[in-house]
């Protein structure tokens, strides 16, 4: 029987820029050797490789740069990262090391932008757009940010977001977007995005109440595509329609000078993946140009919002094989220390395929088996890749050896997702994080970012151990809580 690098060399082109196997068959991740991490912190294991971070926003900087030149496209270039992708300060502040800009989703998330300039990792200049439909704290929020001086541009979700900025913000300019809800996928549930407003009504919010306003500037519009930007006839449907409602909006608001491609960039889900980046954004760039041209009206500067393509290809998860069970004659179970339901929602919930490998023993035989977690959901399990209906990893001897595997480029949203630090299916716990780092001289560091969660963070949540008494408290808001709280009320109403 061929061993398991014989499969991979004859199923795929190996090794790639990422993935290599050392002297002793143990898998290099970024040449990152996995087991001597193993070997440090145990499993299971989440890993964030912060190099893969920059490297990633400095490629898209340098396509989007190639494209301008090529086209002679006469507008700007800025780079954002939308922050729902992963919160984690280590992202954000790595992410902001590469001089980029942030987009936001929710109130919390002005916290977290507060924390950032008390730090000085960002500056009142740095862009903040806001997305999302907000609710009264969000809007409060921004308009604090606004009323600060903070170069914040409220994307505005519908037609009545802008009435609270009417009432809350002081200055004497407010730059605003609109988000244009495009059409979902001809196979998707729905036939129009619930998010953003109808191409029919765009023009009569601009003219009904922004163009007259001394205050009000449209500086942007928004353009989201929910799967991403692929190479297909959907996409390039939806953008030139996008690209024809700013040119007719551009030729009666001369401030608008902007378009934020929402939607981003796709990650590499398996070794056999094949998408040039390059050609797409030089496509999309001309596209652009052509239309702008044909309509007599200036190219806007571009602006994007990358979150999985930021952070995705950072992420893995390792886990040892800790069971083989045969069910029936042919279904041979190998069960992993952790939970795809809880720790890989993604793999679950949208059936999402990740790049699976295991860490060692690439010398022996293999055999197709399945991957079962810990929960007693029948769901939480993992059997295909994405270019393959089987699922094939070394034959191990238990009690003998020990069989690891990882499932990379899993650094976009499964933390959020999975409620980390929250309580789980069947209480499984939320596994190590370590943070790897190379220094300049090319030396690999690492730190632990969190433990492995605790039983008592989780009693604590579900009202669990032991409870001092408590006398009853009046609470007395002060008056700035008591005018938030009025506020957030009219708006409600």
């Amino acid at each position: 029987m061929k061993n398991y690098i014989d499969l991979i060399d004859q199923t795929i082109e190996f090794p790639t820029l990422e993935f290599n196997i050392d002297q002793d068959n143990e898998l290099l991740f970024n040449n990152v050797p996995l087991m001597d991490i193993i070997q440090q912190y145990g499993t299971p294991l989440k890993i964030t490789y912060l190099p893969k971070v920059g490297e990633h926003i400095e490629n898209a900087k340098r396509m989007f740069k190639n494209a301008i030149k090529k086209y002679n496209y006469k507008g700007n270039y800025t780079y954002c990262y939308c922050t729902k992708s992963s919160h984690f300060k280590f992202i954000v502040e790595e992410v902001l090391s590469h001089n980029v800009h942030l987009e936001t989703s929710s109130a919390f998330d002005i916290s977290l932008i507060r924390d950032l300039y008390r730090e000085n990792k960002i500056s009142k200049s740095n862009y903040i757009l806001c997305n999302g439909y907000k609710l009264p704290l969000y809007t409060q929020y921004i308009s604090e940010l606004i009323n600060e001086g903070f170069n914040c541009i409220p994307i505005l979700d519908n037609l009545k977001e802008i009435d609270f900025y009417d009432k809350f913000v002081t200055t004497e300019t407010v730059n605003l977007g609109i988000r244009i809800a495009t059409d979902e996928e001809p196979d998707f549930a729905f036939y129009t995005s619930r998010l953003g407003l109808r191409y029919s009504d765009v023009m009569d919010l601009y003219k009904n109440k922004i163009q007259n306003s001394e205050r009000y500037k449209l500086k942007m519009l928004h353009f989201f595509i929910n799967t991403g930007i692929k190479d297909s006839a959907y996409y390039w449907s939806e953008l030139s329609r996008f690209i024809y409602k700013y040119c007719e909006l551009k030729k009666v608001c001369p401030e608008l000078d902007s378009i934020d491609l929402g939607g981003g960039l796709p990650i590499q889900t398996s070794l056999q993946f094949n998408y040039d980046y390059q050609a797409m954004i030089d496509e999309i760039v001309e596209s652009i140009s052509w239309i702008c041209n044909k309509s007599n009206v200036p190219v806007p500067n571009l602006f994007t919002e990358f979150g999985s393509y930021t952070v995705g290809e950072s992420g893995a998860v390792l886990y040892e094989i800790i069971d083989q069970k045969l069910q029936n004659d042919k279904e041979l179970w190998y069960m992993i220390n952790g939970s795809f339901i809880t720790q890989l929602p993604d793999s679950w919930g949208m059936n999402q395929k990740y790049i699976m490998l295991p860490v060692n023993n690439w010398g022996s035989p293999y055999q197709k088996v399945n991957l079962g977690g810990l929960t007693c959901d029948s769901m939480d399990f993992y059997n295909t890749e994405a270019h393959s209906s089987d699922l094939y990893l070394p034959i191990f001897e238990e009690g003998q050896e020990r069989q690891f595997v990882g499932f990379f480029h899993t650094g976009a949203y499964q933390e959020s997702l999975g409620g980390y630090g929250g309580i789980q299916h069947c209480l499984i716990p939320a596994p190590k994080h370590v943070i790897v780092d190379r220094l300049e001289n090319g030396t690999i560091t690492t730190r632990l970012f969190a433990d492995e969660q605790g039983k008592e963070g989780m009693m604590t949540i579900l009202g669990y151990g032991e409870k001092e008494d408590k006398e009853e408290k009046v609470f007395i808001l002060s008056q700035d809580e008591l005018t938030l709280a009025e506020n957030l009320s009219m708006v409600e109403q």
